[in-house]
């Protein structure tokens, strides 16, 4: 199965979506689709060997919308484009199927040619991409407005509603009801056309949206007055339908102006990468598109130059500003051997540096797919919020038609007024407010999150952060800084410093543990032996064979399961872990050799991140492998309410699922690869950025800096988008069921006309995006300078003190 994101152009009403989505779920092999309104986009869950990408684009232009292709960042697949065509070679599918060996026969077999073709084949599309679609719909909106405006002028004054003292006669001597009838339709027609085409486009999928409302009610009133003026004698009200498109226009004008700020983040993103690189090829320096950039190129980066693409630095050394993409507010110092990722705006310093990645596959398009993913996925009040909205529609033609039966026929009111109140009832229902309620305040939390190294995968993690009630952090490598150093070195009699170490690294050789990798650092310099038959005790330890004698490494568990008297190195062994510190335990043919003391120190944000967790009334927990004693004393230093000490690595879900079935909702916190089932198992996981792939593939929050503070911001920001959501949740239903009655004439004399309620219809929808986009004003402070992805550990001066 794979995921991916289209761009889905076009969109007139927020329930548009629906269509797209019943469409695409239609086709053999989609697992799941959801299409966003605000994004102008579509994630779908597929199976390549059923359909491809090629397909899902043709599905999404059969419905009658747009589409190009994948969303990437702009200029890293097709110069100066945000999406890649189907058989692009850079394009997301194209590198997923050489990867997975999927390749699927087209009639024109992909190259460059027929990418070059799809890559400009939507150049009809209104704009490019999230942000500025939104903007170019909203000018086209704009534009329909003043063309309506232009025409309903003239035509008020023609037919002024009943106020016959602002009544002007045609001039040259036209008739009356021809005049009225052309400049109806010149306000009618052209301005109302995307609603039109969309009512139509969602009546043949099977679902109801804003555009059939406004299809019955401004083409009740044209219709109607078309057959006053052209077959039968009866009052017309072209005045009207042509007021009420108007009103209509200005609404969802406005509207799209305030939900295209919702994709600011998005946009930034967007534009992250540079259009051009310099690169040397040849031995000769050249400046070619970023899309053009191969993996093995040399690119040059001068002071204050953009990084184009992933890859590490061979020459020279410059400070990075990475704070688009990870949160982080200081610039990275980086050198020789070190990472630079696509986006990052380069220092002073200019340096050189190989490619590793490339196009569709680079940190910046990673992140972006994440982030697209997690503001077209639905949350589980707008599931809900989606078929509410569809009854919503269902309801006001129900109420709508019974509103005229009442006053026309049981009443005895007149034709006009019936016809009036009936679609007054039509244009106020407002399904686009609760249709938009959650998806609004999602893309502009998940943007915010993004802007601060937060990456939520979907929209279901932010209303299950808010539930938690413990949240479970590793220790090493999330609450410490994931780099031990050797304290201590304790040798049995007859042992020397010397010895024990040359044999502790012999066994430590070929591990990737942290305590390994201190003991080698420690040990360095001193000769390697070769160890054979290696053997591992998961969160134990090691034996191998070394010079024909059998060495343990590890804990006093796997001393005991092995006979191995601690002898006089007992009492020693207590104190060294009473005092914090992680033991490493020696033996050699069944005989203890020596101890080596190891201690991790502390992020110097922890203490202050359990202390705002508690506040929040979380609950925190700490997992480690250590004894109890180690475990607890670093737990009483920082404030932790729950130790899970001596967890091996293979029962670490287990425990998160022992806290559940008390009741809790648990979130956890890991970096490593044996965090992946705990972080899966959990209600939310937390991956720490810095952290192993595979750990960030299982959590729900992606946290791009190694700093546990971002839990918190995580936390705040997950309760901020929730309490929009609710807000407008609450709105557009309370909206809704005061809107009916008062449209339906229940408070007779007091009437609404159908100008006034399309104002409010399309206001109410204003209030919800303006609503979500208060969320902006969130802030999501720091506690302290943070250790951010990238920087080097702090100097021996000032780092914290080791536990």
């Amino acid at each position: 199965m794979r995921t991916t994101t289209i761009d889905v152009t076009s969109f007139a009403t927020p329930l548009d979506p629906l269509v797209v989505e019943k469409k695409l779920r239609a086709l053999p092999g989609v697992r799941s689709a959801a299409a966003n309104f605000a994004s102008a986009s579509a994630t779908i869950t597929y199976d390549e060997t059923q359909t491809s990408v090629r397909a899902l684009r043709q599905a999404v232009r059969d419905c009658g919308f747009h589409c190009r292709g994948e969303v990437v960042p702009r200029h890293i697949c097709v110069p100066d484009e945000d999406t890649a065509p189907p058989g692009h070679p850079r394009g997301p599918a194209s590198r997923h199927e050489h990867r997975h060996g999927h390749v699927h026969h087209e009639a024109h077999p992909p190259g460059a040619k027929t990418a070059a073709a799809d890559a400009h084949s939507g150049h009809d599309d209104m704009g490019h991409g999230p942000g500025a679609d939104m903007k170019a719909m909203a000018r086209d909106m704009r534009n329909r407005f003043l063309v309506a405006l232009a025409f309903t002028v003239p035509l008020f004054f023609f037919a002024p509603m009943g106020m016959d003292f602002m009544t002007m006669e045609p001039p040259f001597g036209l008739p009356l009801k021809p005049t009225l009838f052309i400049l109806a339709t010149g306000a009618v027609l052209y301005p109302g056309w995307p609603f039109f085409v969309a009512a139509v486009r969602a009546l043949r999928r099977g679902t109801l949206n804003m555009a059939v409302l406004v299809l019955l009610s401004v083409g009740t009133g044209y219709l109607f007055s078309v057959g006053a003026t052209f077959f039968y004698d009866a009052p017309q009200f072209f005045e009207a339908s042509a007021m009420l498109m108007v009103f209509i226009l200005l609404g969802h004008w406005l509207e799209m102006r305030a939900r295209a700020g919702a994709s600011d983040a998005m946009r930034r993103l967007m534009d992250l990468a540079p259009p051009t690189a310099r690169v040397r090829r040849n031995g000769t320096e050249l400046d070619i598109p970023t899309s053009e950039v191969l993996v093995g190129d040399e690119v040059i980066v001068r002071p204050g130059g953009k990084i184009p693409v992933d890859g590490v630095i061979e020459e020279g050394r410059s400070d990075v500003d990475e704070s688009m993409l990870t949160g982080e507010s200081l610039p990275v110092a980086k050198d020789v051997g070190d990472s630079v990722v696509g986006g990052a705006i380069n220092g002073s310093g200019a340096f050189r540096y190989r490619a590793t990645k490339v196009g569709s596959e680079t940190a910046l398009a990673q992140i972006v797919k994440l982030v697209l993913e997690a503001q077209n996925s639905k949350a589980p009040a707008q599931l809900l919020a989606d078929r509410a909205s569809q009854w919503l529609v269902l309801a006001a033609i129900v109420v709508g038609l019974l509103t005229f039966a009442v006053w026309f026929w049981l009443i005895g009111s007149s034709l006009l007024f019936a016809l009036t109140l009936t679609i007054t009832v039509f244009v106020i229902a407002c399904p686009d407010a609760l249709g938009l309620a959650t998806p609004m305040a999602v893309m502009v939390g998940t943007g915010l999150g993004a802007g601060n190294g937060i990456l939520i995968k979907n929209a279901a993690a932010l209303e299950d952060t808010v539930k938690l009630d413990v949240i479970i952090f590793d220790k090493t490598g999330t609450l410490t800084m994931g780099a031990p150093k050797v304290m201590q070195i304790v040798p049995a009699s007859g042992i020397d410093e010397t010895t024990l170490l040359t044999k502790a690294i012999a066994i430590e050789q070929g591990s990737e543990h942290h305590i390994a990798k201190a003991v080698r650092e420690r040990a360095a310099g001193l000769p390697v032996a070769t160890a054979t038959d290696f053997e591992s005790f998961g969160g134990k330890g090691l034996k191998a064979t070394v010079d024909g004698r059998v060495l343990l490494s590890g804990n006093r568990i796997l001393m005991g399961e092995h006979g191995v008297d601690l002898g006089e190195l007992a009492l020693e062994s207590e104190r060294l872990q009473g005092a914090g510190r992680t033991v490493v335990h020696f033996a050699e043919d069944g005989r203890l050799i020596g101890l080596i003391a190891v201690a991790d120190t502390v992020r110097p944000t922890a203490r202050e991140t359990i202390q705002r967790l508690q506040e929040l009334g979380v609950k925190v927990a700490m997992m480690t492998g250590d004894n109890y004693g180690t475990a607890r004393r670093i737990a009483d230093e920082l404030g932790i309410d729950i130790v899970l000490a001596e967890v091996l690595p293979g029962d670490k879900a287990a425990k998160v699922k022992a806290l559940q079935e008390e009741g809790n909702k648990v979130g956890m916190v890991g970096d490593g690869v044996n965090d992946a089932p705990a972080l899966t198992q959990a209600d939310v996981g937390f991956a720490i950025g810095a952290g192993t792939d595979v750990a960030i593939e299982s959590a729900d929050v992606v946290l791009m800096r190694s700093d546990p503070a971002d839990v918190v911001k995580a936390v705040a920001l997950s309760r901020a988008t929730l309490r929009k959501m609710h807000q407008n949740l609450w709105w557009a239903v309370g909206y809704n069921l005061i809107a009916f009655p008062v449209a339906a004439g229940v408070f007779y004399p007091f009437t609404l006309s159908p100008e006034i309620a399309a104002l409010s219809m399309s206001g109410s929808t204003v209030i919800v995006a303006v609503n979500a986009l208060m969320l902006k004003r969130t802030r999501l402070d720091r506690p302290h300078r943070p250790s951010g992805l990238g920087h080097k550990p702090p100097s021996p001066a000032h780092a914290p003190a080791p536990v």
